[in-house]
């Protein structure tokens, strides 16, 4: 089963789908720039095991295009809306870099409407040299173009060998980026470039995966031990050869770690 539709929460329009019919409810959130569709591939492979929730946040895909600052509650809220909109009381929660942002946001303040949590190539615990790094990129963002900031994140999000192998998926990941309105962009980046919750997730209590590609420079496997360490009993898994769009390069290694820690017995810490 697959439904495709809307929701108007305040003065944004949602665009979202449902796909499967599993006992499971499972929300997932995608990243700065990208749209429900990164999920895609995840989606295929779990919607016999979960009813999945998908949609493209504020400013993103064909949700609206509101300008303006953006807060990271903002994202939460809609989030939350949604989830309730689609009947899903509590739910697990995947969230892949902002979106794994809005995950940690939302386990620290709706903890009760969690079941378990997916953190993937997400940011904590950031160097004030990591810090210098993404928000040198948020400056060059606000005065550039989408465009050339795309062009200077490929090396940085996938393999050169998967872009070789690739082509179709990197002009569509280039048309995707071109279709994307520069200040949205530019307002959901910094909510990514500021925001970093590191002394907090000893506060989350719900079981909770960790995953990064070994060579991801942004969102880095120490990052990821980082949150580990704070995440009580919580899983860390670093993926070999993989960078940042894990989403992209390796769905069906992702669907089935999700998958099997899913549907893992563990229970939460709290």
């Amino acid at each position: 089963m697959t439904q495709l539709r809307q929701h108007t929460v305040g003065d944004v329009t949602l665009n979202f789908r449902i796909d499967g019919n599993g006992v499971e409810p499972l929300v997932c959130i995608h990243g700065v720039g990208s749209s429900l569709e990164a999920w895609g591939g995840v989606v295929a492979e779990l919607k016999d095991r979960f009813t999945i929730l998908t949609f493209d946040l504020r400013g993103h895909g064909r949700s609206t295009r509101i300008k303006g600052r953006y807060e990271i509650d903002d994202f939460v809220a809609e989030t939350l809306t949604l989830a309730a909109h689609a009947g899903f009381e509590t739910f697990h929660l995947a969230g892949f870099s902002l979106g794994g942002l809005i995950a940690q946001r939302l386990a620290l303040t709706h903890q009760a409407r969690l079941r378990k949590l997916v953190l993937l190539s997400t940011v904590a615990g950031r160097t004030s040299e990591e810090r210098e790094r993404v928000l040198t990129r948020l400056a060059a963002l606000r005065i550039g173009n989408p465009g050339a900031h795309h062009d200077a994140s490929l090396s940085r999000w996938l393999t050169e060998g998967f872009q070789e192998r690739n082509p179709e998926i990197i002009e569509r990941l280039r048309a995707r980026d071109a279709e994307n309105d520069p200040d949205c962009y530019a307002s959901a980046y910094r909510v990514l470039a500021e925001t970093d919750f590191g002394g907090f997730l000893d506060q989350i209590r719900c079981p909770t995966l960790i995953a990064t590609g070994e060579e991801d420079a942004g969102s880095n496997p120490r990052m990821a031990s980082y949150m580990h360490d704070r995440i009580p009993g919580s899983t860390l898994a670093i993926l070999p050869g993989l960078r940042h769009s894990i989403l992209i390069e390796a769905p069906a290694t992702v669907a089935r770690l999700m998958g099997d820690f899913l549907a893992s017995e563990e229970v939460s810490h709290g």
